[in-house]
């Protein structure tokens, strides 16, 4: 698919100026944006409008607000108050009920909650649910009846907590105190779950966030019990790490488990909250093999999870009983010459209990399949060369399941509905742009659709989740945060990749007053690693403020989202395995003639920014094609892939052992005699994901290969920089590329 979208946005009547000098004479008489005003952390950070909204059961859409909390209710779902407005609460209303129980105040109802939890019969096609709030005032959560005005339900809050989990059900609070599991109950009553020492984490996300993992504790559907992770990285070695705030400096060890390497062992413990004892599942030896997806069956008499080889080429769906904690099937296996990445726990019917969708890249992209709970496929529910990227939630009303997927676009993300029956997909919203979606309550019936498109930074909208019924509200159309400033101008396109056959989509940004008889100095931002996409079909078609200032400040900015990168499906993604960074580069080596290609391009001035693997990139492609890059600024970069962590880097390079000549041709430290032009490395000196050894390595060999980087160091930051210091960061990465490109 080949798009070129030119972009004049910002709040810029450009379209409307049928000539070059128009657009010039109104860029002069606008002012530019700053560095302040483009990037979180700045002092008039300029972002677009927002609302936050939740869902009271099927029946109304409630606004979060400072001072109050309004609602509407559902377009087509409660007759005659379809779509009318109305009061739920007041700031003043609540804490008149907080202070008469002496548990706190709110400054505002950003952190509320709403409870759906059903509890009677049908009314109509919705089921009840109390009007309930959950309320959070630092010392205290407790319960509103927002309807009759009245504090229902108390229950402290523990200090230092971490890692909290509120089960709606029971009202049982998971929460971690250092690396141990606590519960309290919904009576107040708190019980220490697990005693381990220093070395053992309870409760706590595992396998450094990878497999779609990004918490530690599971609640059963009624709340009574509690599945949780317990890890042993006792084993592992520490990584030193040093904090400069102290007088004199302090060491602070972090478990690393590098490539290679001995990694930690996980176990998955069930706690009864009832009986207060814990079974841990009879997983046998976790000695490399990692444990993902977890979910609860719905009588909550068996727990399923993925178990994953450390090659991470061979997977298997598990079934446990929770009341033993041994195993009861494994009801199918799925393997892949190159890497399986089971990231979605599987999700029963709410219809039917014997039921379950489980998602796969087993054809390539990412499908939804359904099986039955003796392990035998019924059916393939989606297909196609695209890709589901998340299943949102069930239409109960409809027997449909609701999916976020790129079935319209690969920059884009929209949001269909899916017959379970005959598998016919419907489009719900606009079909343009990115788009996210919150389902009401229980049934499902409607959705809060959250969106933007290259001229549009926020849309929301509140409609049916039937497409044979659909009805439709505008809640939100966010005005342009930049209206009245001079504002570059963007496109898209595509270019073939290194295999000459591949499309790659590119983003181009110029500046507002470009002139197409000038040569303009070019800096290529890049990303390039898996589970990331630069370019899309959403605002400013995902352009960064620095890019925005860049443009201002008379640069061409490019980004190309080379092969590698994300929702493009598995062998696009894969052809980079067991040698990172080498076909992510040849990709960007097609978007750099490109560029040389066009007439307002000076191809003796093309510079590369990146962060994280855009860091890998940046260097390597300073490294390997000196000739053509002149100027780079490389972020927490990977230097060497041994050096980095076992989960992540093992699937895409296998071990060091068994990959040496990947690991060889991939370590950037064998290249550092070939830099010619200016680099300036960046890197954070708490880095726990990529630690500070890949730059200052480099910087030896560096020094030893005679070549002459520059290294600049954020004191007190891990891998990103972020708050008032992510401006001076991108000041700084601005004066090098001024001073140098």
């Amino acid at each position: 698919m080949n798009m070129k979208i030119i972009c004049k946005w910002m709040g810029i009547a450009l379209l409307a100026l049928p000539t070059l000098f128009a657009t010039n004479v109104m860029a002069q008489d606008l002012k530019k944006p700053t560095l302040e005003d483009l990037l979180p952390g700045g002092e008039t950070y300029r972002i677009a409008e927002n609302k936050w909204y939740q869902w009271y059961g099927d029946a109304a859409c409630l606004e979060l607000g400072i001072d109050s909390i309004k609602g509407i209710w559902a377009v087509n779902g409660v007759g005659a108050k379809a779509g009318e407005n109305f009061t739920v609460i007041t700031l003043k209303e609540a804490n008149k009920l907080l202070a008469e129980k002496e548990l706190g105040k709110l400054r505002n109802f950003y952190s509320a909650k709403t409870i759906n939890t059903p509890h009677s019969a049908v009314i109509g096609i919705l089921l009840q649910v109390d009007p309930l709030l959950l309320l959070n005032t630092g010392k205290y959560r407790v319960l509103i009846d927002w309807k009759k005005k009245e504090l229902i339900w108390n229950q402290p809050c523990p200090a230092q907590a971490a890692n909290e989990d509120w089960n709606e059900v029971s009202r049982h609070l998971a929460y971690t105190l250092n690396n141990n599991l606590y519960v309290m109950t919904n009576d107040g009553q708190t019980r220490q779950v697990t005693t381990e020492a220093e070395g053992i984490v309870c409760g706590q996300s595992v396998h450094r966030n990878e497999f779609g993992i990004n918490k530690g504790t599971y609640w059963s559907p009624q709340g009574n019990l509690l599945a949780f992770y317990r890890m042993d990285e006792s084993m592992v070695t520490q990584y030193p790490l040093v904090d400069i705030t102290a007088r004199i400096g302090e060491l602070n060890n972090v478990r690393y488990p590098m490539a290679g390497m001995t990694s930690h062992k996980v176990t998955v413990g069930i706690y009864n909250t009832e009986t207060q004892k814990t079974v841990y599942l009879n997983t046998g030896d976790p000695t490399d093999r990692y444990f993902t997806n977890i979910s609860w069956a719905p009588d909550a008499k068996s727990i399923y999870l993925i178990e994953l080889n450390r090659d991470q080429n061979h997977a298997k769906l598990c079934q446990y009983n929770t009341e033993t904690g041994e195993l009861m099937a494994t009801l199918f296996e799925e393997t892949h010459p190159k890497y399986v990445e089971p990231q979605h726990p599987i999700v029963f019917l709410p219809w039917d209990n014997n039921k379950f969708i489980y998602q796969s890249q087993r054809d390539g992209f990412n499908h939804l399949y359904l099986y039955n709970v003796k392990g035998e496929l019924l059916k393939q529910l989606t297909q196609g060369e695209w890709l589901v990227q998340q299943v949102l939630g069930f239409n109960r009303q409809t027997q449909h399941v609701i999916i976020q997927s790129t079935e319209t676009s690969p920059l884009q993300s929209n949001i269909y509905s899916v017959s379970l029956k005959d598998c016919k997909r419907s489009l719900l919203g606009n079909s343009e742009g990115i788009h996210s979606a919150q389902l009401s309550g229980f049934m499902g019936t409607h959705l809060i659709d959250k969106s933007s498109s290259p001229t549009c930074p926020r849309s929301i909208k509140i409609m049916s989740a039937n497409p044979k019924k659909h009805r439709e509200y505008t809640l939100l159309t966010a005005e342009d945060p930049f209206k009245g400033f001079t504002m570059p101008n963007i496109e898209t396109g595509t270019i073939k990749a290194a295999d000459g056959v591949t499309d790659l989509y590119y983003r181009l940004v110029k500046p507002a007053d470009f002139d197409p008889a000038k040569k303009y100095p070019t800096i290529i931002y890049v990303y390039g690693g898996p589970h990331a996409q630069m370019v899309t079909g959403g605002w400013q078609n995902g352009a960064r403020g620095w890019d925005i200032y860049m443009a201002n400040k008379g640069y061409i900015m490019f980004t190309l989202d080379n092969r590698g990168s994300d929702n493009r499906g598995l062998e696009f993604e894969n052809v980079t395995f067991r040698h990172l960074g080498i076909e992510e580069g040849k990709d960007q080596v097609k978007g750099a003639e490109f560029l040389k290609s066009l007439p307002y391009v000076d191809g003796n001035r093309i510079g590369v920014h990146g962060w994280s693997f855009g860091g890998h990139m940046t260097t390597a492609l300073m490294l390997r094609y000196p000739e053509i890059f002149k100027v780079g600024v490389a972020g927490g970069p990977v230097i060497d892939w041994g050096y980095y962590e076992i989960m992540y880097g093992e699937r895409y390079m296998d071990t060091p052992q068994s990959n040496p000549e990947g690991y060889e041709q991939c370590n950037l430290k064998n290249l550092a005699g070939n830099l010619k032009g200016h680099l300036l490395l960046i890197h954070d000196d708490h880095d726990d994901t990529c630690v500070p050894q890949h730059t200052l390595s480099f910087i030896k060999a560096c020094v030893d290969a005679r070549t002459y980087p520059d290294l600049f160091i954020y004191p007190t930051h891990k891998h990103n920089v972020i708050g008032r210091d992510r401006v001076h960061l991108h000041e700084k990465i601005t004066r090098y590329f001024e001073d140098n490109l």
